[in-house]
């Protein structure tokens, strides 16, 4: 793997890259409150699998950019940066590949942008119609999202999540995954990203943030209709605490070339815990 900078929509991205320059671009778009590293399990794979590999720390993210104000974080402004690396690499198109935040940002690019993709790949995320339908009607999905609304709070979330070392975030991470997933050493590696400086020498957790913010605050632009024409492939890991599953079943009926992977025992680190499976779906698929 190689570190590179990427400029990309008046920013800068940190990119880790592998697999062979004349081989087919894949960006993995990883999700809250992971960076890059929440791919280093499929990165080789699908490098040795003949695919170029960009995995990015997205916008407010470990060593990328982390423009100040939650208008920075709109889900256009998102979409738009992974378009720009696209034009930095070269290509018209690429396969997409995004969990959790990451699988939003590959939705939103389905939707606005399917000339610019040849597949995509999303891991427990919700089409963004689902999540509405079923955050207004679904009590139960209501519960699951609590921290979103708390993350609508100034400065409390990150003051709280910060305390003890990051003790609340690192126990988030371990009591939502099955038991290993997470190793000490991969929750030190979770603490300095998190803990990059940000604007005003704020951490990078604010900016983390600011796409929850954005998000309820700053409505991205709706396409006319909430079908997806690009082939995409929906792995949904069944044990997810945070998002129910029967809202992945709606998510691909709003797909014309849709296929879903329910993994029984994985959380929503499907990635993390059923790294072989997921590697041999997402490659069969990009194929």
């Amino acid at each position: 793997m190689q570190s590179a900078f990427i400029q990309t929509n008046h920013l800068r991205l940190h990119v880790m890259q592998a697999g062979p320059p004349d081989g087919p671009l894949v960006i993995l778009l990883h999700g809250f409150p992971e960076f890059w590293y929440g791919w280093r399990h499929q990165i080789e794979p699908l490098a040795a699998a003949g695919f170029r590999v960009w995995a990015p720390d997205q916008r407010g993210y470990n060593l990328s950019d982390k423009p100040p104000g939650v208008e920075s974080y709109t889900l256009d402004r998102l979409g738009a940066d992974i378009l720009g690396l696209m034009d930095a690499a070269g290509v018209q198109k690429a396969s997409v590949v995004g969990h959790d935040w990451g699988g939003g940002v590959a939705w939103w690019l389905a939707l606005n942008h399917p000339e610019r993709l040849h597949r995509v790949a999303i891991l427990n995320m919700p089409h963004f119609r689902v999540l509405s339908h079923t955050l207004r009607t679904r009590p139960r999905q209501m519960l699951r999202s609590w921290y979103a609304a708390f993350f609508q709070l100034p400065n409390l979330p990150e003051w709280l999540l910060r305390r003890g070392n990051w003790w609340p975030a690192t126990r988030m991470l371990r009591r939502t995954s099955n038991p290993g997933t997470f190793s000490d050493d991969d929750l030190n590696q979770y603490r300095r990203a998190w803990s990059r400086p940000g604007p005003t020498g704020s951490p990078a957790l604010r900016t983390m943030i600011h796409w929850y913010r954005a998000f309820v605050r700053k409505h991205p632009f709706r396409p006319r209709s909430p079908r997806v024409r690009v082939p995409l492939l929906l792995i949904w890991g069944r044990r997810d605490s945070a998002l129910i599953p029967e809202m992945a079943r709606p998510s691909i009926d709003l797909c014309d070339g849709g296929k879903l992977v329910f993994l029984e025992e994985a959380t929503h680190w499907v990635q993390h815990e059923a790294a072989d499976r997921v590697n041999s779906l997402l490659i069969g698929w990009m194929r």
